[in-house]
């Protein structure tokens, strides 16, 4: 940021503490922050743990954010914001968008919630001013990756159309034991629904949706073998932006070999479909644990023949470990999601945006080398 700014994150959660650091330690006009939550003491302890992490001089006040109604203090705090950044669950996303809108503030989110989306979208069309939706990792990073890979092969070899469009990432333990190959490195609730809710794809063109984890193959990157699987979200809007010019565009998740064996043993055994989401969490919460020492593998290729009929390939693979900011060691999972939320927050202050703003829409060569971006990503 290379104004002030006041800053409110909803959440107190990892990728809101993360957010909150990297705002202070990397942008050139520290911000004053605003953090809620539904319950205060956590909000009280992200705001010093801030304060504790950052080397400069800083302001950050804490609030209760309540799951239902408003409150004065809230209504306070909103009319000093210039914008929300949600980091809460995704069930949250269309009412902190409301508070936004509502209260003239700009509004970024990661949520791959699809039907949370539509209702922003709905809710923000007339807005005045800008929202940026689920401009996280994956959703986020990766369809901006993905679109400038395509934009950059067009251009290369003269054509408007290409066969396969396919980007990939997983969120991983270094090591992976038997028989469920994981470690939680993030939400639990977020990895059971990207499991179950279908996946958006262009297939011979076409937008449509096929079921999760019905795509599985192998990949190799940077020498080491993952399995692939389609899951829910990753895709953002782009089977939208791209249809009719991509033959076959999917997003799947990485995972290593012999996970989503696991995972289909456990689907197998639910028999209430109908609540399938929150079984399969408490499945895998009790045998799959927490782990601090993560890895973020991402994954880019177009494929497509060039202007003399010649089978052409461009791809792009990154890994990305814990980096320090500031006195605090962040995990890769926090970093790579709440560097490109606060990179949508400066593209958002920083220029005349209203309504919403979708990731096909926002120049990917600009922003994917952002001065918040670049520090966790490197060059793209």
């Amino acid at each position: 940021m290379k104004k002030h700014f006041n800053i409110i994150i909803a959440g107190a959660g990892g990728i809101a503490e993360a957010a909150g650091l990297i705002l202070m330690e990397w942008s050139a006009v520290t911000p004053t922050l605003f953090i809620g939550n539904r319950t205060l003491s956590k909000a009280v302890k992200v705001a010093k743990w801030i304060e504790a992490g950052t080397t400069k001089p800083c302001t950050v006040k804490s609030f209760h954010l309540p799951e239902n109604g408003i409150t004065e203090e809230m209504k306070e705090i909103f009319h000093q914001g210039a914008i929300i950044l949600d980091c809460l669950p995704g069930s949250q996303a269309p009412k902190m968008a409301q508070f936004a809108k509502d209260f003239r503030m700009h509004y970024a989110n990661l949520t791959e919630y699809v039907e949370e989306t539509n209702k922003i979208m709905a809710l923000a069309k007339d807005a005045k001013t800008g929202f940026v939706l689920q401009t996280g990792l994956a959703p986020g990073y990766i369809d901006l990756l993905a679109n400038k890979l395509f934009q950059q092969f067009c251009k290369e070899f003269e054509v408007d159309k290409v066969d396969k469009l396919e980007f990939k990432v997983g969120a991983l333990t270094a090591h992976a034991v038997a028989p469920h190959y994981y470690g939680f490195t993030w939400s639990p609730v977020g990895v059971s629904t990207e499991y179950i809710k279908e996946a958006v794809v262009l297939r011979d063109f076409k937008k449509t949706n096929l079921p999760a984890l019905s795509e599985r193959a192998t990949i190799i990157i940077g020498g080491i073998a993952y399995e692939d699987d389609l899951t829910s979200g990753g895709a953002a809007d782009l089977p939208d932006a791209l249809s009719g010019k991509v033959r076959s565009l999917d997003y799947k998740t990485l995972r290593h070999p012999g996970h989503y064996s696991w995972v289909d043993e456990q689907l197998a055994r639910i028999k209430n479909k109908s609540n399938a989401i929150k079984n399969l969490q408490q499945k895998m919460e009790a045998v799959i644990p927490h782990i601090e020492d993560d890895q973020i593998i991402l994954y880019a290729s177009v494929e497509g023949k060039d202007a003399q009929g010649i089978l052409q390939k461009r791809e792009i693979a990154k890994r990305i470990r814990p980096q320090k900011v500031g006195k605090h060691q962040l995990r890769a999972i926090q970093t790579t999601t709440a560097a490109p939320l606060v990179q949508a927050a400066q593209l958002l202050l920083e220029n005349s945006l209203s309504g919403v703003i979708l990731q096909s829409q926002i120049t990917p060569l600009k922003f994917l080398n952002g001065n918040y971006i670049g520090k966790v990503y490197g060059k793209a």
